[in-house]
């Protein structure tokens, strides 16, 4: 008889945390972008002491060539990399160092310079020599994809648009990753290659699937040639030989086996494409083709079923045999998003290596955010994207994303409610196109803590019920019948019946000119009844959110207001916000007050903008103050940005308004050249002595919202057609899958293989 064994199963281990820096230093033309100047880290190395915070084991970090050698290695600057490895080494985290990162090496070459893989391996020799303590190393990050837009579409340098230069950058970078791993291995014996690239997946209809089979061996196509493994009977094959390549061109290659020692899969949400010949489904600017069919190519997450990552990261073990890291995790998006987003790939990880697949580890990417990849790196605008660390306020401030890695490291299980709800790219939500497909998508949970929102009848609470359910968010909407805060026995029956996980106050008093004769009933909804609110939700450790207003400033600075400027009011609307913030932050020091100003919505329609704008339609005059400057703010934007920073946990006061400043007069004048109205009818009126000539809001905390011209623009694509239709605002199940997508955020690169120059074999 044999007895069970008494020695219980180890547990298998969780994967390892590790964290990464968008590092990119691109060429676009003859302009360099360097995503490291962008993000301020080229001058902060005390960013290392954050990430070591966080527990993260490894970190991929940059040595790259372009910054280290611009004009040669005899004229090498080491500094900057030497003082923030030695730091790195101080800290403990292992390096991941990279030599090249999207990008094609100093002016004195490019990825089709037939001497790149010699000077590429000539420079990661020195830097060996300079660290033979770094064990891991990844020459080329992604070089299937940099070859990609640089060789096949035209979009990085040098700009090809053609297989040749397609194939001149591959090589090169494959055959300089063979290259440097052998002259790093020569310094450093045990040197491992962390070998990354995109392995997103195609689908397709029926009649397209010979490309979507063609797109889905080319993804494996730079791992291919680092194994050896591009010979006779390739599923490749046609493709080489339509393109003049025979097996001997590809010779070296098999001779020359570089095996990664570890996989590590980049993987986004657009990385997924579907294709569909059905042109009349699809916008215009998805269209394109390969010679053979004309067709549109879209993320397959807005159209069809999806693989996700667990089923990629599954497909490159059964392909190689080799240890698999997910090596970028990151997600453009609001920030519960990019929490589920996170904590799915963390899981999927698990639930691999729990299968007995050498899931090595998982990598939060762009710690500290990224710059512009809205536009592929190809225009220097500023457009931000917030990480592990959000940069808005000229110094990283922890995201809750570091908050769940943090205790993910620490093998907590994260509990925060918004978790609970599956991503957007689960929900039905996700769907822009229709592509006859049975979907099934992920129903939202029902029984959760909801996020207690007071004011169901105004501007901001009807915006934040709105936008909670677009972000999946489980909620509660109240009324003054179903929760008056001045009243103590309801204020403690609505929070012990809902039990929140947090309040958002928009209730109050908001009639400007009324409250300086209706100061009584102004101060018991501005200033009773937000201050019992703070002592109640205080008493039960509940998170809460307030909103102020511009209106405590009197106007004397004459220059935009920060979070430090002594509040002045001049008015007795005012003076209530203003003591309401002494009294809320007294009773609840964790709370978070808002101050904004100047609303205005595509959802409401009796805002300033919207009303007059009707006026003007029907050529009505528009009377406007001339003499005040204010900070107009898109209600929309608002809300995102409050929802994410309660998510955050932050608290104290924050401003948060459009960037810049403006007169009334200005902004009802910009507001209808946008919509392409005749001016001449808004008619400029002096403003009441109660109101402050200048109250404009900037902030030292994070200016987290755009510019008011890129908003008004935003505004005028939603309401447009609705202002001279009459109809009314839309809720979010009437809201357009446009302007759902716009309100929800666009994940990164959001057109991952521009349409058009990609040839299945036997096109």
């Amino acid at each position: 008889m044999t007895l069970p064994d008494p020695t219980p199963a180890r547990p298998v281990e969780r994967p390892e945390l590790w964290a990464g820096i968008e590092c990119t230093v691109n060429r676009v033309r003859d302009r360099y972008s360097d995503q490291l100047r962008k993000n301020g880290h080229h001058d902060r190395i005390s960013d290392l002491d954050l990430f070591a915070d966080l527990g993260v084991r490894a970190m991929r970090y940059p040595v790259l060539w372009e910054r280290v050698a611009p004009d040669g290695l005899d004229r090498a600057d080491w500094t900057w990399s030497d003082r923030r490895l030695a730091r790195l080494r101080e800290l403990g985290i292992r390096p991941i160092v990279g030599l090249l990162h999207h990008g094609s090496g100093p002016r004195s070459t490019s990825l089709i310079d037939p001497d790149f893989p010699v000077k590429f391996a000539a420079y990661a020799r020195a830097c060996a020599e300079r660290y033979p303590w770094v064990h891991d190393w990844t020459p080329v990050n992604e070089p299937l994809t940099t070859a990609r837009f640089s060789g096949l579409y035209g979009v990085w340098y040098p700009h090809g648009t053609d297989d040749a230069t397609f194939f001149a950058a591959l090589f090169n970078q494959i055959r300089g990753t063979v290259l440097a791993m052998r002259e790093i291995r020569t310094v450093i014996p045990q040197a491992r290659l962390v070998q990354t690239e995109d392995l997103g997946k195609t689908w397709s209809t029926p009649r397209l699937a010979y490309q979507a089979a063609f797109e889905n061996e080319r993804r494996w196509f730079s791992l291919d040639l680092l194994a050896g493994r591009i010979g006779e009977g390739h599923a490749l094959a046609s493709y080489l030989q339509v393109n003049g390549l025979t097996y001997s061109d590809l010779a070296w290659f098999r001779e020359n086996p570089c095996h990664p020692q570890i996989i590590g899969v980049n993987h986004y949400l657009t990385s997924e494409r579907y294709l569909d010949e059905r042109l009349d489904r699809f916008p215009a600017d998805t269209h394109g083709g390969n010679g053979r069919h004309t067709y549109a190519d879209v993320e397959a997450v807005r159209a069809s079923a999806i693989g996700g990552p667990k089923q990629l990261l599954r497909e490159a073990w059964e392909r190689y045999s080799t240890p698999i890291a997910v090596t970028e995790t990151h997600l453009h998006c609001t920030r519960e998003e990019q929490l589920r987003w996170f904590l799915e790939v963390w899981r999927a990880a698990c639930d691999l290596r729990a299968e007995g697949i050498p899931l090595q580890a998982v990598t939060a990417w762009a710690g500290l955010g990224s710059y512009d990849w809205v536009s592929l790196l190809t225009r220097d605008e500023g457009a931000y994207e917030p990480g592990l660390f959000d940069l808005r306020g000229g110094r990283p401030r922890k995201t809750a994303v570091a908050n769940l890695v943090a205790a993910l490291g620490q093998g907590q299980e994260p509990r925060h409610p918004v978790l609970a709800a599956p991503g957007w790219w689960r929900r039905d939500i996700r769907i822009l196109y229709d592509v006859d497909q049975p979907l099934e998508h992920t129903p939202l949970p029902t029984q959760v803590a909801p996020l207690l929102i007071t004011g169901q009848t105004g501007t901001l609470g009807r915006a934040i019920a709105q936008l909670c359910r677009l972000r999946g968010i489980a909620h509660v909407v109240t009324n003054r019948s179903q929760l008056d805060i001045a009243d103590q026995e309801s204020l403690d029956a609505a929070l012990d019946r809902h039990r929140p996980w947090a309040v958002v106050n928009t209730a109050g008093y908001v009639r400007v000119a009324d409250a300086e004769t209706d100061t009584e009933r102004c101060w018991r909804e501005n200033v009773i009844g937000p201050q019992a609110l703070a002592t109640a939700t205080a008493s039960r450790g509940i998170p809460l959110v307030s909103f102020s207003s511009d209106l405590v400033f009197d106007g004397a600075k004459g220059t935009c207001y920060a979070e430090g400027d002594r509040p002045r009011p001049l008015n007795v609307y005012g003076r209530s916000k203003a003591e309401a913030e002494i009294a809320i932050l007294a009773a609840n020091p964790g709370a978070l007050i808002v101050r904004t100003a100047a609303f205005f919505s595509p959802w409401d329609d009796y805002n300033f903008i919207t009303v007059g704008l009707r006026s003007l339609i029907d050529e009505r005059s528009w009377e406007v103050y001339d003499s005040m400057v204010v900070s107009p703010t898109y209600v929309p934007e608002l809300v995102n940005a409050v929802l994410d920073l309660l998510i955050d946990g932050e608290h104290g006061i924050w401003h948060i308004a459009n960037d810049g400043e403006t007169s009334w007069l200005d902004f009802a004048r910009i507001a209808a050249e946008v919509a392409g109205l005749d001016t001449r009818l808004i008619r400029p009126i002096p403003p009441p002595d109660y109101l402050p000539r200048f109250s404009a809001l900037t902030s030292e905390r994070g200016v987290l919202l755009p510019t008011l011209d890129r908003s008004l623009r935003s505004y005028h694509a939603e309401i447009g057609p609705r202002l001279r239709s009459r109809s009314e605002s839309p809720s979010i199940g009437r809201m357009t899958a446009q302007s759902a997508r716009r309100h929800l955020g666009l994940p990164s690169r959001p057109q991952e293989r521009p349409i058009g120059g990609d040839r299945a074999s036997g096109s």
